[in-house]
């Protein structure tokens, strides 16, 4: 064929679906190769040029675009920069935080305050200069990564030199800067990281309007409910679609803060606002801690999301083995203890494989009505 049309989308791909887009292309070609070994699929020369030219043309535009692996070992190099990066983000941080504490007195106040304020703008400057001439990313995201540490050390030590008394409200700094460098440079640890200055901001907020000083606002765990629940909707109001792994961030953050809060009380339940005794409250959060986790491992099969189901089930199985321990262990022999746990392993595993077999024959009558 001499020309080759361009491919286009009707809508544009993140990375993480250009990837599944590109490994299917690839799938696709490995098993059509097989079936014409075996003479199941025979296609004219004209027709199987044509599909050949189409996706190296797609695959070529995917690459270009959204920078994905074509090959396992691209797979493999992928993985290990993103290592390499993080490693390197935190040891310049480190370096950055110790330089400022060792040659910190010999600067007038006012250089310590222009430092300090220059810090964060330049490694900003820098990361958003990177991310347009860097197609990979990478070094956007290190120089990200320096820029928040450089905001911390800026709200931290101002606050030192100005000797004002430290508050809740720098966590509120911390996520607001960590929010806006995440959706500029689309850095998923950032998010993560805006995320938990925002439960701490939250969590500490409740504490102050409960009467105890915000410091203590981990010593009781009903403070962050209400902002992990808040958290886990928000890509559910606000689609997500063009910020890669965002969406499955902001829920499984939020479930595992939601559900070691509701761990601590089903175990502990002095640390809860509840006027009630401490067993009725436990019971009370042993079923609430059933019941979610259930609930979030059937939401994650029905929204196709693997790490929401693993979640759920690994806090279902720990409120579980916690009751098992609870009622049991003193008094069971450790044999029949564990032969127990074992059992209720193989009837969960039962459970989910029929969860599995349902899913699967939705997926076939959902199939089947497009047809």
């Amino acid at each position: 064929m001499d020309e080759t049309k361009p491919v286009t989308t009707n809508t544009p791909l993140n990375k993480t679906q250009a990837q599944a887009r590109a490994d299917q292309v690839l799938a696709f070609r490995a098993e059509q190769q097989i079936l014409v070994e075996q003479g199941v699929l025979i296609l004219a020369d004209d027709k199987a040029a044509q599909v050949r030219d189409y996706h190296d043309a797609l695959l070529q535009q995917m690459q270009q675009e959204q920078n994905v692996d074509l090959n396992a070992q691209a797979r493999h190099l992928s993985l290990g920069m993103q290592i390499v990066s993080f490693l390197g983000a935190t040891a310049l941080a480190a370096s950055l935080f110790f330089l400022f504490f060792q040659y910190w007195g010999y600067f007038s106040t006012v250089s310590q305050v222009a430092l300090l304020i220059a810090a964060p703008l330049l490694s900003l400057a820098l990361a958003v200069w990177l991310q347009r001439v860097d197609d990979s990313g990478y070094y956007a995201k290190l120089a990200a990564l320096v820029s928040f540490t450089a905001w911390v050390l800026n709200i931290i030590m101002l606050g030192s030199i100005f000797n004002i008394t430290p508050s809740a409200n720098a966590f509120a700094v911390f996520a607001l800067y960590g929010f806006v460098l995440a959706y500029l440079l689309h850095v998923r640890l950032l998010l993560a990281a805006a995320i938990l200055c925002s439960f701490m901001f939250i969590g500490a907020q409740f504490g102050s309007w409960m009467g105890s000083y915000w410091v203590h606002a981990g010593e009781y765990p009903e403070h962050f409910l209400l902002a992990s629940a808040m958290f886990f909707a928000v890509p559910m109001a606000f689609k997500q679609q063009r910020f890669d792994g965002f969406a499955n961030i902001y829920q499984t953050l939020s479930a595992v803060v939601f559900f070691i809060a509701v761990l601590v009380l089903a175990n502990w339940g002095s640390a809860s606002y509840l006027p009630w005794s401490a067993d009725l409250i436990e019971g009370v959060y042993q079923v609430v801690g059933f019941v979610a986790s259930a609930l979030l491992v059937l939401f994650g099969i029905r929204t196709h999301a693997a790490k929401l189901m693993l979640t759920g089930n690994v806090f279902f199985a720990l409120f579980l083995y916690t009751k098992f321990f609870d009622w049991w262990w003193d008094w069971l022999p450790k044999y029949l203890f564990f032969l127990l746990v074992g059992l209720t392993a193989i009837l969960a595993l039962t459970m989910f494989n029929r969860f599995r077999a349902i899913q699967h024959a939705w997926m076939q009558s959902a199939g089947g009505e497009h047809v």
